[in-house]
Order: C-alpha cells, then sequence, then structure tokens
C-alpha cells in the first residue's frame, strides 16, 4: 500500500463544519422572509388617510401662544314660495269643451286658425249656454280657415274643434 497522507479528522470536521456553517446562513437569508413578523413588502394598496387642518386666528404678535380658530355656525331658514293655486288657464289646446271660469279663464282669446296638415283647412269655435250639445244652447260660433279671436264670459261653455293652440289675449 502506498503510504499517502490520510486526512485527519480534524480537517474534515472544520471543512464539513464551515460548508454547514455557510449554507445555514445563506438558507436564513432565503427563507427567513416569512410571516413570522417580519416586514412585509408586498405591493398591497396602503390605507387611505384624510388629514383636517383647522386654520389657527391670527393672534396678537405679543401673544405666545395661539388662540384657537373660531367657528362658526349659519343656521339658514328657507320658506318655500306658496305654489300657485291650481286654477283656470289661460290657454286652451286641443279638441272639446271648456267651462269658462272653471277650465280656462274668461276673456278674449286668438288662434292662428285650423290645424297645419289637417285635410279639412278649416276649424270650428263655438260659444254655448250649456253642455247639453243641442242647437238650441250656442250662444255665437263660427268656421275659421285662418286665424280667429272670440271673447268668453264666465259660466260659458267654449266648444272648439280642428284649432291650433288658442292663447288669451284680453
Amino acid at each position: 500500500m502506498p503510504t499517502g497522507s490520510k486526512p485527519s479528522r480534524r480537517k474534515a470536521w472544520l471543512t464539513h463544519g464551515a460548508t454547514a456553517l455557510v449554507a445555514l446562513v445563506i438558507g436564513a437569508g432565503i427563507g427567513g422572509d416569512g410571516e413570522s413578523g417580519g416586514k412585509d413588502d408586498s405591493a398591497a394598496p396602503a390605507p387611505a388617510v384624510t388629514v383636517t387642518e383647522t386654520a389657527a386666528a391670527a393672534a396678537p404678535a405679543e401673544a405666545a401662544e395661539p388662540e384657537p380658530a373660531a367657528t362658526v355656525t349659519e343656521k339658514v331658514t328657507v320658506t318655500p314660495k306658496p305654489a300657485k293655486k291650481p286654477g283656470a288657464a289661460t290657454t286652451v289646446e286641443g279638441d272639446g269643451q271648456y267651462l269658462v271660469g272653471d277650465d280656462m279663464q274668461a276673456g278674449t282669446y286668438k288662434t292662428a286658425g285650423p290645424e297645419k296638415g289637417s285635410i279639412i283647412e278649416n276649424c270650428y269655435w263655438a260659444r254655448t249656454k250649456d253642455a247639453s250639445g243641442e242647437f238650441g244652447a250656442i250662444i255665437a260660433n263660427d268656421n275659421l280657415q285662418g286665424q280667429g279671436r272670440v271673447t268668453v264670459n264666465k259660466g260659458e261653455y267654449f266648444e272648439t274643434n280642428g284649432c291650433q293652440e288658442w292663447t288669451k289675449v284680453g
């Protein structure tokens, strides 16, 4: 057998021990970033923070401590305007029979004439003393082919058919 040098046990233990120590330090550095109370460097959103500042009142130059800011509370009472009383209209739109004083105001009304695009180029209006629809109830009536005016009195009925909007003018 050749007589070679055999490594000593002591040197082997030093080499293996040093390797184990280096591996332990590297392993601790890699795996030590867990959840055991360590700092979390993840990209989680930070909580929102609201900062409210109160402006301090201007203090005289000789005062050592600033005075607290004054708080002003203003109480505003709003009173709504009273709603318009529902009353008789000052315009009449569409075919129908209207009671003057309830459905429409008494006075003079005008129209631009027959509805645009109608087959028959005229419109009808009538003032009547009641809503019976009988011939004897008619006070006045007309068939218009153009503009027209009519004056109605409280308590009468006003009937319109095929006319554009009637608007009070007096």
